[in-house]
């Protein structure tokens, strides 16, 4: 599956026996970028009472991840409005930009998501300290437990919270890979059946890439309303 092969782009650059040369995964997280900015950009030059296509598009975006902060983690969660739509945007663009032709899909690789889940993990539990400093330890500890009960809870919420980054991370990685995979596998049954019998797999295959785009969709707006909910409970201390 060469489509999921990281290829360095340029000379190669070692520092202290870590290679951070420039590759192809790199390539892709930057256009994705600056596709959001330059979309941004255009969306927001022109401020106008009725929007065009580009500033209503804008808007939707940023209309769309409000209401899903302010349904999931309330207003104290507000000022991470800047974090939660950057963050929605950047999985969707590699997400979309994965489904071109030749393209390379950044999020397909559990490296790059995984990353992601650790500094959001990493940041809210220094959010739930900072704002609640011990009492956050409560989270572990529900309320209303029997007494009997609570040590089996406490170890199997100490359990859940700690494996958040790698369900959220394993969750993006792994429905992107097998998308992408099932793609490749059918339009390799088109080849190599031809014209007259490649018909059904190639139907499949149209169906299939609309599919992924909406898994693209979907899989930006669970890895975003999921970091919502993990900063709801850092913010509110629900337990």
């Amino acid at each position: 599956m060469h489509q999921f092969n990281v290829h360095r782009i340029g000379p190669e650059v070692k520092i202290a026996g870590i290679d951070l040369s420039f590759t192809n995964s790199s390539l892709f997280m930057i256009i994705s970028a600056v596709t959001i900015c330059l979309f941004l950009f255009l969306a927001t030059k022109e401020k106008k009472l009725i929007p065009g296509k580009l500033q209503l598009t804008g808007e939707l975006f940023y209309d769309f991840i409000a209401k899903m902060i302010s349904d999931t983690a309330g207003s104290k969660a507000k000022p991470y409005f800047p974090f939660i739509f950057s963050l929605f945007m950047f999985v969707l663009l590699c997400n979309m930009v994965g489904m071109l032709p030749y393209a390379f899909t950044v999020t397909s690789h559990i490296i790059v998501t995984l990353i992601l889940a650790l500094f959001i993990f990493i940041a809210v539990t220094f959010i739930g300290f900072l704002k609640h400093g011990f009492k956050y330890l409560k989270i572990f500890v529900p309320s209303g437990v029997p007494v009997l009960l609570l040590p089996l809870i406490t170890i199997i919420e100490i359990i859940s919270y700690l494996s958040r980054p790698v369900s959220l991370s394993v969750r993006l990685f792994a429905n992107m890979m097998a998308g992408h995979t099932m793609l490749k596998v059918f339009g390799g049954f088109v080849i190599s059946l031809g014209l007259l019998g490649g018909w059904l797999p190639l139907t499949f295959s149209v169906a299939l890439t609309g599919l992924e785009i909406l898994v693209a969709f979907l899989q930006a707006y669970v890895f975003a309303i999921l970091t919502c909910i993990y900063l709801n409970d850092a913010l509110n201390l629900h337990h």
